[in-house]
């Protein structure tokens, strides 16, 4: 795994505002699409908007850090499981 990191990524496309802009009455003449990533930094939300390419990478290391957080989880299970059968293990015996 090359990068790491938490959050999402959102792809969208936006009205600007401008009553005579086309975007303000058709939907598909919105403006865009933008790719913006969204992550907790400090105890807030943090919105940025991304290259393409930063978002494709960005994906990546989102997706590489739900693997980790994945593997984490079943590692403590799998510890927890083999610590309190080994207690068993050890109370059956005396």
């Amino acid at each position: 795994m090359d990068y790491v990191a938490s959050g999402t990524i959102h792809v969208r496309t936006k009205v600007c505002g401008r009553n005579n802009c086309r975007c303000a009455h058709d939907p598909d003449a919105r403006h865009g699409p933008y790719h913006e990533y969204s992550r907790r930094l400090q105890g807030r939300l943090r919105h940025s908007v991304v290259t393409p390419q930063q978002a494709d990478l960005l994906s990546r290391a989102i997706a590489n850090y739900r693997e980790i957080q994945s593997l984490l989880a079943r590692w403590e299970r799998e510890t927890v499981a083999e610590i309190l059968n080994a207690e068993n293990t050890d109370d059956d015996n005396q």
